[in-house]
């Protein structure tokens, strides 16, 4: 089952003369993408022995003739590649090639040996929201509605021109996208399976993943520790990064604690959402707030089989909204804004335009308080403010307030 990614738009065409790096967590489809964006290039997939064999015996100086433009797969496991393909690139005996790798820490590393400054480097994430309710082999999806509000248009232009509500046949398909996503994440091998392989399927990803990533990252005697501390970081997800309270519940040290986590980080497991490092209103923390990257894993990993906790729901759109950036290529930095005084935005986007700010709300009813803070914030930035959004699991596009303050599904912003 092939869903259309947007980040084949992005990828250039292999007329251009490029070398091209496409990197991210195993299993979000990278191969799968190549295959379908360079239908004429030679396909190497370097995990195979042979492989690695054949290519190591080429001869520089016969890179171009032998092997000549291709798509390179698991590149990172034969390091003579990197040499060759920069030799043939420079000599101009080739004029493109794709670099594919999952383990983003062996890949950057023998780049920055061989290929800096050749390379122009994309990453590929879980399926988007928008992705799994495209259509199956869809040529062209239309960008969701939360591109928009990156346009530099007012709020109130985009939101007023969008339906208040969706019925039927479209309601219906937007909520069984959410409801996948929440439930099963957006790696694009469990679209096909039943439910309890999908389950097996997230339990073989956890031992692959330690066995294969891990592996290339750390050479640890005992996983135990681990795995352990990857389990109490699920549990974590959508809450402020305490590393002594971490290292305490995992029973490592708190460096080790940092660099299990940078472990994780690096091959494209969670990330750090930072906070906003200036003072709007009154002295900010420092802490970051730590986020899984994919739901699946996470509720696999956290033992959530059940019905989704706010948590949970605050990960997937802080999610959603981080691959929409980073597929795309915006110019928008993402941060949490939390004051000592207790005043907390769960997002605040810093865009060339101004600020956006953004509230998620796991639940279908709002309340006045729920923008209370956005509206503090907004009269203090005054023309820097562009806009506030309530996401939230209702089913109505909704002004609350001004200055541009709207409530927004969750549903409806991803699709």
């Amino acid at each position: 089952m092939q869903k259309y990614r947007f980040l084949s738009d992005y990828l250039p065409p292999s007329s251009k003369r490029r070398l091209i790096v496409l990197t991210g967590a195993r299993q979000t489809g990278k191969t799968t993408l190549a295959k379908a964006k360079y239908p004429e290039l030679r396909y190497i997939n370097l995990d195979a022995p042979e492989n690695r064999e054949i290519l190591r015996n080429i001869a520089t100086p016969a890179w171009a003739k032998a092997v000549g433009n291709a798509v390179l797969d698991e590149a990172q496991k034969e390091p003579v590649v990197f040499e060759k393909v920069k030799y043939a690139f420079d000599e101009e005996g080739i004029s493109f090639s794709l670099i594919l790798g999952s383990s983003q820490i062996l890949l950057l590393k023998r780049i920055r040996e061989s290929l800096a400054g050749r390379v122009v480097i994309f990453e590929l994430w879980p399926l988007l929201m928008s992705e799994i309710h495209a259509e199956d082999y869809a040529a062209e999806v239309k960008p969701p509605l939360l591109d928009s509000i990156f346009s530099g248009k007012s709020f109130d232009n985009i939101f007023r021109k969008a339906s208040p509500i969706l019925l039927g046949i479209e309601e219906s398909n937007a909520c069984a996208a959410e409801e996948y996503m929440l439930k099963w994440g957006g790696m694009p091998a469990l679209l096909p399976l039943s439910d309890d392989e999908r389950w097996k399927w997230l339990k073989d990803y956890e031992y692959t993943y330690l066995e294969r990533d891990l592996s290339d990252m750390a050479r640890l005697d005992d996983l135990a520790p681990f795995t352990k501390f990857q389990r109490l970081s699920a549990l974590r997800s959508g809450k402020l990064l305490n590393y002594s309270e971490l290292s305490r519940d995992a029973s490592v040290s708190v460096d080790t604690a940092r660099r299990y986590l940078e472990y994780l980080r690096l091959s494209y497991q969670v990330m750090l959402l930072q906070p906003y490092y200036k003072n709007i209103t009154s002295s900010v923390i420092k802490t970051p707030k730590l986020y899984w990257l994919d739901i699946g894993l996470l509720r696999r990993l956290s033992g959530q089989r059940g019905e989704f906790s706010g948590e949970v729901y605050e990960t997937m759109v802080i999610n959603e909204i981080f691959k929409w950036i980073k597929t795309t290529q915006r110019n928008v930095e993402m941060f949490f804004y939390r004051t000592r005084s207790g005043l907390e935005l769960d997002l605040f986007l810093s865009t060339e335009n101004g600020f956006i700010g953004i509230e998620i709300k796991g639940r279908v009813m709002l309340a006045p308080s729920d923008i209370r803070p956005m509206k503090e914030i907004a009269s203090a930035l005054k023309k820097k403010w562009l806009g506030g959004l309530v996401i939230y699991q209702g089913n109505e596009i909704k002004k609350l307030s001004e200055p541009e303050i709207w409530a927004v599904p969750s549903r409806r912003l991803f699709i």
